[in-house]
């Protein structure tokens, strides 16, 4: 939950944060065995031989037997009474909901620090923590050594209860291979970002291995510790971690508190309270329990459908398979029930940030539904062409404020920050004029000035803006041409049924060759993402990636239609001039 460090192998010499109290926790002697990584290989005729490994812990991510057990536990090693409780919830698998009525502005939660997983946390194979500590190394990569020594002692480690009910595979696109990052995030500026973090934890765990468990096998042996179990915990990680305002910004995992699913319109956010010495979270708004949303017919509760599928009544929906598991479909809206039978319990939310969509892809791996993230917003890159005549004057006045010659900066509905015009006039600024100036305009793009930074040059604003509006087009174009793409055919069967009302089901084998495009005619598939685990892994990236790069041209489309208005407005009103000017003159004549 808490936003990654971008260069962990960079930062493993930092030091450790100090220490916060804890309370006294049972002490045992586990019998410590390790749980080794079974591989498999598996192989096609298409594609090269891969190794595949399989994560012996942890659970899918609707378990629900693994959380019951989990809370159990936490209530026996001192979590207090709890007015929610673990439920299968629309979004994000599982969650915690209201089981009492719940105030606006009640505290809930309070785990206490001896069940919060901190870099002092408590280790069961005390040498292994030893040596990781002696050689500095920081709290993420302590933390994702830390589950994984843990992970694998099984039922010898305090925490095998917790580990447990984490998923098996988190949603991350640590788990997207770069073949998929390639052709599915080609055309968002996201894609750089997760190779880069991809490339992170893969150098993080290389350094760790060459420094510290190569030295160390009897505590560190390979088929534990290795390329993937690093991606799992890394993965657990990104997705869970918090980082605690009041204890010093120190990051931890809190058991309990991180089955509490995000919502962008949600404000509140897990602290630690001194006075009741737990984690806990302010509630802004109310909870009923077991509350319901209004039962709704299917154009009330979704909206008129975009087209009429033959022969299905409204309350008739789609359902398909996919290799033996089942998912449900609409063409032009998300349903999870049939029509006007959806009963909702009412989700307990917090927030994880003031994340764009890409952002929370990244780290958590799923995207709000479209128009409900007031933080989306999508990266815009800018670049100084070789071309200019001041290319070199222009590029090391970059570099000296920490700028490069290909430079992105964020787009939102409400507009763009004042950094990215600074860095448009700067591309723009003419030699014989600006140059004086390139310093000065390179220091408020990179926002390292003191000095006033509302710059304006109104001779090199129409120049600026439509620089501007050239860069968003191309990358508008780059939106168009992933988003018209049509799937290729799908390479396995499906059976349909088609059901009206509670008996009456249908069921039809569509051919291999059928795309699913074309059963519903036209356009994107709106698939059910919240239960990836029931789709073909194929679609439900693909379906990530629709949703995603929909959202991010949504705003690009909004700032190309103000920064057309701004230039028509500028010059029409320097025509209006022009014909002003050329009035008097005739006059005088």
């Amino acid at each position: 939950m808490a936003e990654a460090s971008r260069m962990f192998h960079t930062a493993l010499t930092l030091t450790l944060p100090p220490p916060f109290s804890q309370t006294p926790s049972r002490h045992f002697q586990p019998v410590l065995r390790r749980h080794p990584i079974r591989c498999s290989i598996s192989s096609a005729d298409t594609v090269k031989t891969a190794v595949t490994q399989k994560i012996p812990w942890g659970c899918e991510v609707d378990s629900l037997e693994n959380a019951a057990l989990l809370q159990k536990w936490l209530s026996d090693s001192g979590l207090p009474p709890q007015k929610m409780g673990i439920e299968r919830v629309e979004v994000g698998e599982r969650g915690l909901v209201a089981l009492k009525n719940i105030r606006k502005g009640e505290k809930l939660l309070f785990v206490p620090p001896s069940l919060v997983i901190c870099a002092d946390s408590e280790w069961s194979c005390a040498e292994a923590g030893e040596v990781l500590k002696r050689n500095s190394v920081p709290d993420w990569p302590l933390l994702a050594t830390f589950l994984i020594s843990e992970a694998s002692l099984m039922q010898s480690s305090r925490w095998s209860n917790y580990i447990s009910a984490l998923p098996r595979q988190p949603y991350s696109l640590l788990y997207w291979t770069r073949a998929e990052l390639d052709k599915y995030l080609e055309a968002s500026q996201i894609r750089e970002r997760a190779i880069e973090r991809i490339n992170d934890v893969t150098g993080t765990y290389n350094d760790l291995r060459l420094r510290i468990f190569s030295k160390h096998p009897h505590l560190f042996p390979e088929e534990v510790f290795n390329m993937e179990t690093f991606k799992w915990s890394f993965g657990i990680l990104f997705s869970r971690l918090v980082r605690l305002p009041s204890m010093d910004g120190k990051v931890a995992l809190v058991p309990w508190a991180d089955m509490l699913n995000h919502n962008s319109e949600v404000e509140t956010f897990l602290d630690y309270d001194k006075s009741s010495q737990g984690v806990v979270f302010t509630t802004d708004r109310m909870y009923q329990p077991g509350e319901q949303a209004i039962q709704k017919t299917f154009s009330e509760f979704y909206g008129e459908p975009e087209r009429k599928l033959r022969g299905f009544r409204e309350k008739t929906f789609l359902g398909y398979l996919y290799e033996s598991s089942w998912c449900t479909c609409k063409s032009s809206k998300l349903l999870q029930l049939t029509a006007g039978e959806n009963p909702m319990t009412l989700n307990v939310f917090i927030s994880y940030g003031k994340k764009s969509n890409g952002e929370l892809l990244l780290s958590y791996g799923f995207i709000p539904r479209e128009g409900t993230n007031p933080n989306d917003k999508v990266e815009l890159l800018l670049s100084l062409k070789k071309s200019d005549k001041c290319y070199k004057e222009k590029s090391e006045a970059m570099r000296k404020y920490g700028l490069s010659t290909s430079q992105c900066f964020p787009l939102q509905i409400t507009g763009w920050p004042l950094e990215l015009m600074a860095y448009a006039y700067l591309v723009v600024s003419p030699p014989s004029i600006m140059s004086k100036h390139f310093e000065e305009i390179a220091a408020v793009a990179s926002n390292k000035t003191s000095s006033k930074k509302d710059i304006r040059y109104p001779e090199l604003e129409e120049q600026a803006l439509q620089f501007i509006l050239d860069s968003v087009e191309a990358s508008i174009s780059k939106y168009n041409k992933f988003l018209q793409v049509p799937d290729p055919p799908m390479n396995v069967g499906m059976r349909i049924e088609i059901i009206n009302g509670d008996s009456d089901v249908e069921s039809k084998i569509l051919p291999k060759s059928d795309p699913l495009p074309s059963l519903l005619e036209s356009g994107s598939m709106d698939l059910d993402v919240t239960s990836p685990k029931q789709l073909n892994r194929r679609v439900f990236l693909k379906q990530l990636a629709v949703d995603l790069c929909t959202s991010e041209r949504r705003i690009l489309f909004r700032t190309q239609y103000i920064l057309r208005r701004r230039l028509r407005d500028i010059r029409s009103g320097e025509l209006r001039a022009l014909r002003i000017f050329d009035g008097f003159r005739k006059l005088f004549k």
